[in-house]
């Protein structure tokens, strides 16, 4: 059972993720709180495996209160998904910056949004395609002066095929459209992923796009 907690300042939004959650029983919504500043007191007192945040709220927005989860919490025990309207790169770089482990827009169906959470809890990461296309411009836009040497050394344990799929997850593509490209199945796509992951040292999908990016690996 993953335990999640809802944070959004908006009642009816709150309603509404939580209404989403519900028809899975693997999911339980054990609180949602309306203010940034109750999560980490919250967490202190209640097991939550998951978090869903919302950016825009009064007191400390969602960077900051991921920010400060992450002070106290590491990703493999407390995992935050930032749900938003926003899909500007610069806040999507703040939040996995702050140790968010995927971003997710508030108009996403209920269906992807529990597909989301199964891919966090279990060690990866979510963007939505806004998302991952506002990552994927800021680095475009903005290459890094000089490769990473270290993280390029960091790639250079992976196979071929891992290296494949890496630098295709960079462009933007999500595990099926992979799958489709390279005629294998998504749940292999997704254990190459994994496996590149872990050699790396990226905590999830979004910072092995940003690492992809700052090796000098494009798409």
């Amino acid at each position: 059972m993953t335990r999640v907690l809802i944070v959004d300042d908006q009642d009816d939004m709150r309603a509404g993720i939580r209404a989403m959650l519900m028809p899975d029983a693997g999911l339980t919504v054990v609180a949602d709180l309306s203010d940034g500043l109750q999560v980490v007191p919250f967490l202190r007192e209640h097991p939550v495996d998951l978090v869903l945040m919302d950016i825009r709220m009064p007191g400390i927005d969602g960077v900051e209160a991921t920010r400060r989860i992450r002070a106290e919490h590491p990703a493999e025990q407390v995992r935050v998904i930032v749900l938003t309207t926003f899909d500007q790169d610069e806040i999507v770089l703040a939040a996995l910056r702050a140790g968010a482990n995927g971003f997710l827009s508030k108009t996403v169906s209920p269906a992807e949004l529990v597909a989301g959470i199964a891919e966090v809890v279990t060690g990866g990461g979510t963007l939505s395609a806004a998302a991952t296309a506002a990552l994927i411009g800021h680095m475009t836009d903005r290459p890094p002066p000089v490769v990473d040497r270290e993280l390029l050394h960091r790639f250079r344990a992976l196979t071929p095929r891992e290296r494949e799929v890496v630098v295709l997850v960079a462009g933007g593509l999500g595990n099926d459209e992979i799958a489709t490209r390279m005629f294998l199945s998504p749940l292999t796509v997704k254990t190459h992923a994994v496996r590149a992951m872990t050699k790396v040292g990226a905590r999830d999908r979004a910072q092995l796009v940003s690492f992809t990016f700052r090796a000098g690996l494009y798409p």
